[in-house]
């Protein structure tokens, strides 16, 4: 597969690419929290209990960016914010779904191994 050049960014694999997109620690978690139901910023934050209110905000907005979820503003006192997947992040989430899996016969398996 040739290189792959997105927003100034070298990419050498398809990989490579899609975890820069949902990897990392927050992201996939996010999505998986999203893929039944809409919810708001406090809901996010209570449902992800070890997340800082500044990573899941810059998470949230990089998924926004990247088109995987949808954030809806109400213009209401106080402001109401709710986010949703979006296509895009529900074709995520059955990737989502076996990394997961795998990681649980993995922790299970090494779990046993000590």
């Amino acid at each position: 597969m040739p290189d792959f050049l997105f927003n100034k960014k070298l990419y050498y694999n398809p990989v490579e690419f899609a975890m820069d997109r949902i990897g990392g620690t927050w992201k996939m978690p996010i999505l998986w929290r999203l893929k039944e139901k809409t919810m708001r910023y406090g809901e996010l934050k209570k449902d992800i209990p070890h997340i800082t209110h500044k990573m899941l905000t810059s998470q949230l907005r990089e998924l926004e960016e990247e088109g995987f979820i949808f954030r809806k503003v109400y213009a209401v006192i106080p402001p109401k914010v709710e986010y949703s997947i979006t296509e895009r992040g529900l074709k995520a989430i059955p990737v989502i779904e076996v990394i997961r899996n795998y990681g649980l016969e993995l922790m299970e398996e090494m779990q046993i191994d000590q």
